[in-house]
This record gives C-alpha cells, sequence and structure tokens, in this order.
C-alpha cells in the first residue's frame, strides 16, 4: 500500500509540473507578444489575422509581409483562445528563433513564415508526445517526424502543440494531464476530438494551418464541430512517421495525417507544399505522387454518389438537411447525383471497426494505460476488456434481446487468433472491393455524405462511441474524406430534433437525442469522399460545395 502511494504522489507530482509547464507556455507567449508590440506599435494584427492563407503566404512570399509580424499576430490570438478554451499543451519558444532565421534563407518555400500549429501526437523535436498519458511525460521526441520535417523545409514556423484526449481512442478532448478542451463557438460543447486541441485552436482563429490525424474520425469530428474544414487523405499518402498512434500496429483501421484550416484552398495550398521531393525522400514508404493541379482546378460536372442516413446511427434533423441542400445546390450547378445504397454498416462497424482494433482482445490498448492514474471515463469498456472469453460470451448471448448492439460490441471486443486476424483482413479487403465495384458500376467522381453534428455536449462522445459510424466507415475503406461546414441548426431542425427514436431506440439513440439538444446556431458540416489516392478530387469537390 505504501508502495502504491508512493507511486500515484509521484505521478501526481509529473501531472503538477507538466501543468506548471503548460501555464509558463503560455506566460512565455505573453511575454513574446508584448514585447512585440512594444517594439512595433503599428502593426495592424486584425487585418494580418483576417487573411486568408492563399493570400497571407503570397504576401510573406513577396515580401509585402514580414514574417515576425505574422508571426506574433497569431501567438497573441493563439494565447487568448488558449486561455478561453484550453487548446494548447505547450508552445514551441524555439519558434522564434526560427522566425528571426527565416529571412536569412534563400529558398521560399510554399509556406514561408506561416505559422502552424501541430497535434500532441505528431513529434516534434525536443517535445513530449505524450498522447495524454503520464508516462509520456518527459519523454521529448529525438527527432521532428517527417510531416514537421517537410512543414519546415517548405517555410512553416510549427509554433505551439495542442491537446488531445487520453490514448487518442475518442473524440471528446480531455486528459488528465492538461485537462478538458472546450468549443471556441459554445463552451458547453466538446470541440470533438482526438485532434481537439487543433479544432478549437483553428475553429477559434489562433491558428491559420493545424496537423492532426485520424482512425475513426479524429480530424472531421473537431473540423465539424469547430467549424473549419479539414482533409483526411488516404492512410499513407501523407508520411506517418514519427506519428504515434492509438492502438500500435492494428492494420484492419487505416489512420491518416492531415491538414485542418479555414477553407478548402489551404488545405490545398497544405497538399502542394506537403506532396515534395523532400516527403518522397524522407519517408520512401510513401508513394511518390506530387499534386495533382489539373484534376484539382478542372470544373468538368461531377457524377456524385451521395446517402441521408447509414441507417446505423440515425442522422439529426440538421444532418440530413446538410446533405439535402448541398445535393440541390449541387444539381442546380450542374452536377449528377445519383443515391447511392448503404449497407451493412452495423456489420463495418462492430466486425471490422470494433474487432479490427482490438483484436487481441483489446489487450495491446490495455497496456498503455497500465500505471496511468486515471480511467474512469472509460470505466464500462475498460472492465470488458478485461473480462475473461466467456464471460463476454455469456453477456453478449443476454444482452442480445434487449440491446443488439451492446451485445455486438462485446462481441467484437474478444481475443482472436492469428488465422481469425488474417481472414478479418481478407474480408475487409473483400468488402473495400465490393464498395468500389458499387461506386463504379453508378459510374461515380465522388460522394456526398452526412458528418456527425452539430458538435455534442461535453462528456457525450465518451458515451456514444457507436455514434462514429458516419466518419469510421472511410477508415475501414482507407477512402480520402473531407469536411466542409454547409449550414447552421435552425429552430426549425431543434423543433424537428424532438421526434428523434433512432434506428434501434435503446440507451444510445436516447442519449444522442439529449447530446443534439440547444444547438441552434451551431455549424452541421458533410462528408466530401473520393477513391483511394484521388485527394485532389476530394479537394476539387470540397471547393465545389463550399462555393456553392
Amino acid at each position: 500500500l505504501l508502495l502504491r502511494w508512493r507511486r500515484r504522489r509521484g505521478l501526481w507530482r509529473k501531472v503538477k509540473e507538466a501543468r506548471q509547464r503548460q501555464e509558463r507556455s503560455l506566460v512565455q507567449m505573453e511575454m513574446a507578444v508584448r514585447r512585440f508590440r512594444e517594439q512595433h506599435p503599428s502593426v495592424n494584427m486584425i487585418s494580418i489575422l483576417s487573411l486568408p492563407l492563399p493570400e497571407l503566404s503570397k504576401k510573406l512570399r513577396d515580401g509585402s509581409l514580414p514574417p515576425e509580424h505574422v508571426f506574433y499576430a497569431y501567438v497573441g490570438k493563439a494565447l487568448q483562445i488558449a486561455t478561453e478554451t484550453n487548446c494548447i499543451t505547450e508552445y514551441l519558444q524555439e519558434s522564434e528563433t526560427q522566425v528571426r532565421k527565416a529571412k536569412l534563407t534563400g529558398k521560399l518555400g510554399l509556406l514561408y513564415g506561416v505559422p502552424v500549429s501541430i497535434k500532441d501526437s505528431i513529434d516534434c523535436q525536443g517535445h513530449d508526445s505524450t498522447l495524454g498519458f503520464i508516462k509520456n511525460l518527459n519523454k521529448p521526441a529525438a527527432e521532428d517526424s517527417v510531416v514537421v520535417q517537410v512543414l519546415r523545409r517548405q517555410g512553416a514556423i510549427p509554433f505551439v502543440k495542442t491537446n488531445v484526449p487520453q490514448s487518442l481512442i475518442s473524440y471528446d478532448c480531455k486528459n488528465l494531464i492538461f485537462g478538458q478542451t472546450f468549443n471556441p463557438l459554445l463552451y458547453t460543447r466538446s470541440p470533438g476530438g482526438s485532434s481537439g486541441g487543433e479544432g478549437a485552436l483553428v475553429g477559434g482563429g489562433g491558428s491559420i494551418l493545424g496537423f492532426g490525424t485520424d482512425v475513426g474520425g479524429s480530424l472531421r469530428f473537431p473540423a465539424a464541430f469547430c467549424g473549419i474544414c479539414a482533409l483526411k487523405p488516404t492512410g499513407n499518402r501523407l508520411s506517418k512517421k514519427g506519428i504515434t498512434s492509438g492502438v500500435l500496429g492494428q492494420k484492419a483501421v487505416a489512420a491518416a495525417v492531415g491538414p485542418m484550416a479555414k477553407d478548402v484552398e489551404s488545405l490545398a495550398l497544405c497538399m502542394r507544399a506537403l506532396l515534395c521531393e523532400d516527403m518522397f525522400d524522407l519517408d520512401s514508404t510513401v508513394p511518390p505522387l506530387p499534386f495533382n493541379e489539373e484534376v484539382y482546378s478542372s470544373t468538368q460536372p461531377l457524377r456524385i454518389g451521395y446517402y441521408e442516413t447509414d441507417f446505423f446511427t440515425m442522422p439529426s434533423p440538421a444532418m440530413r438537411r446538410a446533405v439535402r441542400e448541398t445535393k440541390q445546390l449541387l444539381e442546380d450547378a450542374g452536377h449528377t447525383l445519383v443515391p447511392f445504397e448503404l449497407t451493412n454498416v452495423d456489420y463495418v462497424i462492430f466486425n471490422f471497426c470494433v474487432r479490427g482494433m482490438f483484436a487481441d482482445g483489446a489487450a495491446s490498448f490495455l497496456k498503455t494505460f497500465k500505471g496511468e492514474l486515471e480511467k474512469s471515463s472509460m470505466g464500462l469498456f475498460f472492465w470488458l476488456a478485461k473480462s475473461p472469453h466467456w464471460l463476454k460470451t455469456v453477456l453478449s448471448w443476454i444482452a442480445k434481446p434487449f440491446v443488439p448492439r451492446f451485445s455486438s460490441i462485446i462481441r467484437s471486443m474478444r481475443a482472436n487468433t492469428v488465422d481469425e486476424v488474417w481472414s478479418l483482413h481478407c474480408e475487409i479487403e473483400e468488402f473495400c472491393h465490393q464498395f468500389i465495384a458499387q461506386w463504379k458500376k453508378l459510374n461515380l467522381d465522388v460522394m456526398l455524405c452526412p458528418m456527425l453534428g452539430p458538435a455534442l455536449g461535453i462528456g457525450y462522445p465518451g458515451k456514444l462511441s457507436v455514434a462514429v459510424s458516419y466518419t469510421m466507415l472511410y477508415n475501414a475503406l482507407d477512402f480520402p474524406t473531407g469536411v466542409v461546414p454547409v449550414t447552421m441548426v435552425t429552430d426549425e431542425d431543434e423543433e424537428k430534433l424532438k421526434g428523434y427514436q433512432g434506428y434501434f431506440r435503446d440507451w444510445w439513440d436516447r442519449t444522442l437525442a439529449k447530446a443534439f439538444r440547444g444547438s441552434v446556431g451551431l455549424p452541421v458540416a458533410v462528408q466530401c469522399v473520393a477513391l483511394p489516392w484521388q485527394e485532389e478530387l476530394c479537394l476539387r469537390f470540397m471547393k465545389e460545395v463550399e462555393t456553392l
């Protein structure tokens, strides 16, 4: 008992030190901005912050805007948003040196002088990548991840790291070290996750370009909840070297790293910058596909598949309306829209996603929590994961008639043999080929799909893991998918929500109805999907949706 008490005290000491470091970071930002303002009282910070990224980068490159002016304008704004939402975990103070040196480099990259924010789990040399775990504190990364190296070579200036939920396997944004991050649009709402700190910072205007990761919607939830755009590319289009994932080694559900920004043009500029020789040179496992300008700038009418529901998570009235209105606008603009029949999403979620990610009975996932202080937010999950195989079987059988979805989750969390995992991988591959065959039969270019929204209240995502169905489907398929905000919740949507019952009418459906309530004025997005490696077409479609 004494040993345990001492260990706990040691852990709490580490937490306290990390929080003090976080506070010091904000003080350093404040002092840096104050110093700059005293030396340059005439710089109009507000006009700098109002520039969209393509325009800002143009001014930086042609010399009409000095990098320091842009840098300190964003440090100031980021500090404000961090104070309001608790989204920043660390200030990368060496970025101040990088800004000073920026003018001395002869080569101006595509992102010259652009300050960028980085998710906690993406390695930046000399800084922790905690994933919200105490055991990962005081273990600074030995080198930059490939994405960060390429950003630096393109002239970008990584200046902060942002908050995540513990383990990343969540679409909220809270951990025991840095606490809860809040949605900048409404503080009682979640910013989404796991790239929640990025969503809050970019959504609040404190960063013009952010980077996150996505294994079930972790770029798309924060973008949708905070009213911004994001692109989840095909898993291997951008390098994941130097990026830690929530469940190491699992290959059933594809993770991806991608950008978040206020508009689509910014995402395109970012992809142009990243898909360069440096990226392919630093990580030769990434296919050397430079950005295809022709596809992105094409104006040919598109053939677009669409669906309003996946028949697993009933869409909120605003989600349904978002797809309908976008479909109408696209048709009016001369595009062809074709209904797409989605089937067996429940099977995909339970059998491919849950079973695929926790094929070892969640043993490696549980191992990451070993020696940590608190697991309360995932209490039931832990209890289930630790239960012996026979108990899972019995519970699944008992629960099936009353709560079929809960029964399926229990069944999906048992440990698999190696040949079962292999046949699961075969099944996922087969499903992907069938999905593409259906897509090709309809002769589609892209697909328009719902995106979960509006932003759920804080604490709700943890209770509603089943609601990842709209996003996680495209991790199982490994298709590039982007999010674009298209509308806001209206009084009429709120009224219609009173009749929301869900497809299963279980505890999850009732909880989701509650989580959607009271959201008038909050943004709602749609997902834009393309076939693997077609990021440029995906962005072109997103741009079309955004323009309309």
